[in-house]
């Protein structure tokens, strides 16, 4: 059976978040905006395996919905001198029996409605981010002079790849950017990857994660099997468990992808009592990293790059032009920063939501004179090195628990925290050897 367009819409449907421009909350008039940190999950997708596809779930296993860039016209090397033309190609996917169709989709791929097609398209977010930093804030250049003005990267996944493309057309257009200018989409070896919690070079991570795995089972299975009556008939038989087969959160992955293109889900799926006990106990096998030594190793190595380069805007503001630095990323980098800072709300996080670091500078406050200093001909200003950073997750502010003391945000504000507290925080997740950090204890 092959998933096409149509279907039902999910009554609960936490799948889908779009950027939010008319209801961002514009900073104190005293603070200025300097530089903006974005990571955002990729768009809608197909499951990452074939789950719940036998009846009565009778969820497609095969998914028609990539049509998007399927032709290309590729130049190909050929002997010095001679003149080829471009060759046109077409990309089709093969089913294991041999089968192909047009607009079929590899497991784990961006489909249509992730680049351009929904409300919640990787497209429209890049739109969205132009919407509220370029028309509305005025921040963004509106034409893009140079490729120092806005950084963009990804993990080296097709679909946070093809996100984060549809993201730089939103955001700067061919027709926004100079005719000198093409913006670069960096990506990294798997090895120096920071945008995730690298289990691949670091072991020791890598054992620290199958340990919350096991006690988010441990913890959350016996929670789970009052909805055994309910489900099982849906997974051959077998009941729902954080390690079962399939796991809890392939399940919920299956469904949320389903239910993020319009296709038909079990009704029980739909049942918020019961999305809300299998988000929960996936959230805490996945997400909820509350050990000292996962966060280090598992986001240190990010928030030191954030750290770091805000230091830089800083120290060199005439000379540092870096504004926006986009990130395409996943729902696990997302949640484990929002854990990191101990305001993760243990739901996953949805297709093309995002976490945003934005970094202001106060303002020198207008001068005000008393009869002393008008005597003295002096004048009283504000300290204008002051900066603070606001983090955002769902188009909220998240007020960061350890900037909540007095002098550590913003008065009145606490969810502007001082760049000096936030840092400090970040000083002491960085690894100071990872290697020695990543080796396995004995």
């Amino acid at each position: 059976m092959t998933a096409s367009t149509g279907g039902n819409s999910s009554k609960v449907n936490a799948s889908e978040e779009p950027l939010d421009v008319e209801g961002y909350p514009v900073a104190p008039p005293e603070l200025k905006l300097e530089q903006v940190h974005v990571y955002v999950r990729h768009g809608e997708r197909t499951p990452v395996k074939v789950r719940l596809s036998e009846p009565p779930a009778s969820i497609p296993e095969h998914w028609k919905l990539c049509h998007a860039a399927r032709n290309f016209r590729e130049l190909i090397a050929g002997p010095i001198g001679h003149d080829d033309e471009p060759i046109r190609v077409k990309k089709l996917v093969e089913t294991r029996s041999g089968l192909t169709a047009e607009g079929l989709c590899l497991l784990g791929e961006l489909t249509d409605v992730g680049k351009e097609a929904s409300c919640c398209s990787t497209y429209n977010f890049g739109a969205a981010l132009r919407q509220l930093y370029v028309e509305r804030l005025g921040f963004l250049p509106n034409i893009l002079q140079r490729n120092e003005e806005a950084y963009f990267r990804s993990t080296n996944i097709p679909r946070t790849v093809e996100s984060l493309q549809h993201i730089v057309h939103g955001l700067y257009p061919a027709s926004k950017c100079d005719p000198e200018v093409v913006p670069a989409i960096l990506v990294r070896n798997g090895v120096d990857e920071n945008l995730v919690s690298n289990t691949m070079s670091c072991a020791r991570l890598a054992i620290l994660e199958l340990e919350f795995a096991e006690a988010a089972a441990a913890a959350w299975n016996p929670l789970l099997e009052p909805l055994d009556g309910k489900l099982s008939k849906y997974l051959g038989g077998q009941p729902l468990r954080v390690d079962g087969k399939p796991r809890a959160s392939g399940v919920l992955d299956t469904i949320r992808s389903a239910t993020a293109h319009g296709l038909k889900v079990p009704p029980e799926f739909e049942e918020e009592d019961v999305v809300e006990a299998i988000e929960t106990a996936v959230s805490s096998e996945w997400f909820a990293v509350k050990n000292e030594e996962g966060r280090r190793l598992g986001m240190g190595r990010l928030l030191d790059d954030v750290s770091q380069k805000m230091q830089h805007k800083v120290d060199h503001p005439s000379q540092d032009p870096m504004k926006i630095l986009v990130h395409s990323t996943h729902d696990s980098t997302l949640a484990a920063l929002c854990s990191t800072f101990d305001v993760f709300d243990e739901k996953w996080p949805p297709f093309t939501s995002s976490v945003t670091f934005e970094l202001f500078k106060k303002q020198d406050i207008p001068a005000q004179q008393t009869t002393l200093q008008t005597l003295l001909g002096t004048m009283w200003k504000s300290h204008s090195s002051e900066h603070y950073v606001r983090m955002r997750y769902k188009n909220r502010n998240m007020v960061l628990p350890v900037c909540a003391a007095e002098g550590k945000h913003l008065p009145g504000s606490p969810e502007f925290c001082t760049l000096s507290a936030f840092q400090q925080r970040v000083k002491e997740l960085t690894p100071t050897n990872w290697v020695a950090e990543c080796t396995p204890r004995a």
